[in-house]
């Protein structure tokens, strides 16, 4: 089976292009590893993909999922010869006729030197076709059927099916980012959508054994396995959380538990992030959702650090990420019923508009860069790949 892939702001990049180009392609072979015989190419601003035909459902799955893809279309390559596309036209479509199908001709003729234009090679074809195939009709407004036809430098192309992709650019164009990874349903939708615009993901996660078990750490790998199948190897940094929160439970007030438990999570993060040569922190922050997500919450929180802190999720609301989540099959690995630091020792009123004084004031309580240095020495690293 061969596809023609499309790509979509790829081809806005300029003089950058290649780069993207490129990486596309490597992602691609990534994504279609351990399929038999499967071969990449580009080819004057397309990728193709051939695979036994045995492997077609497997490989349209895995390209749905590598980002950059607008679309994908199973096609058939015929020379560049107008009797060859009408006779490979009919083949095409006398597997789907039916009585009354209304149908449409598009032609792309990116080889200027194909001696017809478009509109005479969609109306050459589209009249073979209505001689040959009693039942049909032509409707250029709505067809039920669409018959595009590409003509390229060294042969021709028809396919009447387009695979949607997921869009975006491809993992490995933007830098690297760390992503602040809950077990909850937010921060890998957070991470899916940085994946999207072509950032190449490190995940910090923060563990309080024995106050969390060890089944919500297998939950947060589950979720670095799912994120990998878009993003290929991710690198999950498990940071031992434990003496941070036990510190903070004796020593500060309680209402102000979690405004301090986030500002230390982001000092430690910035010193992996560093150390990781990480660009920025990602999180599934959303405007007003919990405590910490309050204007005055993430002013205060975000003090410590000079490292962009970026919020991919920040305007929407919980059901918009929910069915994010569910779409990309995060969602019931989130939803397993494992606690996660986050959620533990959380106070009953917690400070929703703490003051920058207040915060500090606590923190005097704390010996802060032992703390961080600390955590950061029993961080374990695992990574993690797309284990189909």
């Amino acid at each position: 089976m061969l596809y023609l892939i499309r790509y979509g702001e790829i081809g806005l990049k300029g003089k950058n292009r290649r780069f993207f180009e490129n990486t596309l392609t490597a992602n691609i072979q990534r994504a279609l590893r351990g399929i038999p015989g499967y071969r990449v190419w580009q080819s004057h601003t397309r990728n193709y993909v051939e695979v036994p035909d045995t492997s077609s459902r497997e490989a349209e799955e895995r390209l749905r999922q590598v980002f950059g893809i607008v679309s994908v279309s199973p096609v058939v390559k015929v020379p560049l010869n107008l009797e060859a596309i009408k006779a490979a036209a009919l083949q095409e479509f006398a597997g789907i006729v039916r009585p009354g199908l209304s149908f449409k001709v598009n032609t792309r003729r990116a080889n200027k030197r194909f001696p017809l234009p478009s509109q005479e090679v969609s109306a050459a074809v589209g009249a073979h076709l209505l001689h040959n195939l009693p039942g049909l009709s032509v409707d250029v407004h709505a067809p039920q059927e669409v018959l595009d036809i590409e003509i390229r430098e060294e042969e021709a192309y028809l396919y009447t099916k387009r695979i949607p992709g997921p869009g975006g650019l491809p993992v490995g164009v933007a830098g690297k980012g760390l992503l602040l990874l809950s077990g909850g349903i937010d921060s890998p939708v957070a991470g899916w959508m940085a994946l999207k615009r072509g950032v190449t993901l490190e995940a910090l996660h923060f563990h309080s054994y024995p106050f969390t078990s060890e089944r919500s750490r297998e939950k947060v790998i589950d979720l670095c396995r799912r994120l990998a199948v878009y993003g290929g190897r991710i690198m999950l940094h498990v940071a031992h959380f434990t003496d941070i929160q036990t510190e903070l439970r004796l020593k500060t007030p309680e209402r102000l538990t979690v405004t301090l438990m986030r500002r230390m999570m982001l000092r430690v993060a910035e010193q992996l992030a560093a150390r990781r040569k990480a660009l920025a922190l990602f999180t599934g922050e959303s405007l007003g959702q919990v405590a910490s997500q309050t204007m005055e919450s993430i002013n205060v929180i975000e003090r410590v650090t000079t490292i962009p802190i970026l919020r991919p999720l920040i305007g929407l609301d919980k059901q918009e990420i929910t069915e994010l989540s569910r779409r990309i099959e995060t969602y019931s690995i989130s939803i397993r019923p494992y606690e996660d630091c986050c959620t533990i020792f959380l106070p009953d009123y917690p400070a929703t508009r703490p003051r920058l004084a207040d915060v500090e004031a606590a923190e005097t309580a704390l010996d802060i860069p032992a703390l961080v240095a600390g955590c950061l020495a029993k961080t374990e690293v695992l990574e993690i790949r797309d284990d189909r």
